[in-house]
């Protein structure tokens, strides 16, 4: 029987990869390359976008599906029985995560893709970047926060239950929260499109996962990290094919208008600084270690991107603006999270120092 100790340890893996540290460039690289391959082969992403079932486009599926399921399989829901251990961060950590998150980052995208910033946007797409906005909100990261965590020294033991409880929630939350949000934006909810992203996306990956998980373990925690680790590239892999093919369809909307992917980074910036510091201020207010609070900031401020680009394709498909917003979150969010990190560690001094 694995101890809990012990699938901490893996679960939290190394430290922050070659692939990870730099994801942006690689995002940058794949949007000159979409939009290079979109302008001189439009027969052959027009070809791809054509092979789909139900609404549900196979060769973006399949990349989902290498993308998700190595994360997932770092999710250990027997951590959940750590919960109470840690009841204050994670009772902080889930009302900036579900309670916080999703509205502000709606607020947001409204007053900036609505009204400050609609003259700089088409205006065909002020409800798609909306509705990326809060699909990328509404899903807590999963993956990358054990990365956040482990740069931070935050306690493994916190951030395998949080990671976990979020996950679970997510699977019965995601598409109600969506719905609510895209219906408070005035925007037309597709409730069959929505629940079939979740069960192809949350619950399916989720399910292989665990007995992936499961097996894996069985053979021995070598096995485990062997595995987990071989596929780790190829998860980014998929998340930068998935990429090359979006950037294929929007190319030249971008190309026309660069200015936009400035335009929707500026919310999703003001959403993490907004989420981290409040989750950050009410643990040190509730007195909460900062082993704890370091990821239960992180967590706040960061996206579980891979399912929200997922979504998006599948709701409004590869040339919406709701896509390329999602896509726009995964271009920020290694760097900006390193800036979040740095701030966690050099302000610990201040975090655990008596208040007067």
């Amino acid at each position: 029987m694995t101890s809990v100790t012990q699938v901490a340890a893996v679960s939290q893996g190394g430290g922050i990869s070659f692939f990870e540290r730099y994801l942006t460039v690689w995002v940058v690289l794949c949007i000159v390359a979409g939009i290079l391959l979109g302008q001189s082969m439009p027969g052959v992403f027009q070809g791809i976008a054509a092979l789909e079932v139900a609404q549900v486009n196979l060769p973006v599926g399949l990349l989902i599906w290498v993308m998700i399921i190595p994360m997932l399989i770092k999710i250990d829901f027997g951590a959940m029985g750590q919960v109470t251990r840690h009841w204050r961060g994670m009772g902080v950590t889930l009302f900036v995560n579900w309670l916080v998150k999703p509205f502000s980052m709606a607020l947001l995208a409204w007053i900036f893709v609505r009204h400050l910033f609609a003259g700089w946007l088409p205006a065909d797409q002020l409800d798609s970047y909306v509705a990326g906005l809060i699909l990328l909100a509404a899903a807590p990261c999963t993956a990358m926060v054990f990365v956040w965590s482990q740069l931070c020294k935050g306690d493994p033991y916190f951030t395998l239950s949080q990671v976990a409880l979020n996950d679970a929630i997510m699977i019965v939350a995601f598409a109600p929260v969506v719905a609510l949000l895209l219906g408070l934006s005035s925007i037309s909810v597709p409730w069959d499109t929505l629940i079939t992203s979740v069960a192809l996306y949350i619950i399916v990956p989720v399910l292989i996962a665990q007995a992936i998980r499961k097996l894996l373990l069985a053979r021995g925690e070598a096995m485990y990290r062997r595995v987990v680790g071989a596929l780790g590239p190829y998860s980014i892999a998929a998340l930068l094919a998935t990429l090359v093919l979006l950037f294929g369809f929007q190319g030249n909307a971008i190309a026309e208008k660069p200015l936009i992917i400035l335009l929707l980074a500026i919310p999703i910036l003001i959403q993490v600084v907004l989420n981290s510091g409040l989750a950050y201020y009410l643990n040190r207010r509730f007195g909460v270690a900062h082993c704890v609070a370091g990821p239960s900031a992180l967590i706040g401020a960061s996206n579980f991107f891979e399912l929200a680009v997922a979504t998006a394709i599948s709701l409004f498909g590869f040339q919406s603006g709701a896509a390329l917003a999602t896509v726009v979150g995964v271009l920020i969010e290694v760097p900006i999270m390193l800036v979040v990190v740095r701030v966690v560690n050099r302000s610990k001094g201040w975090y655990e120092a008596k208040a007067n």
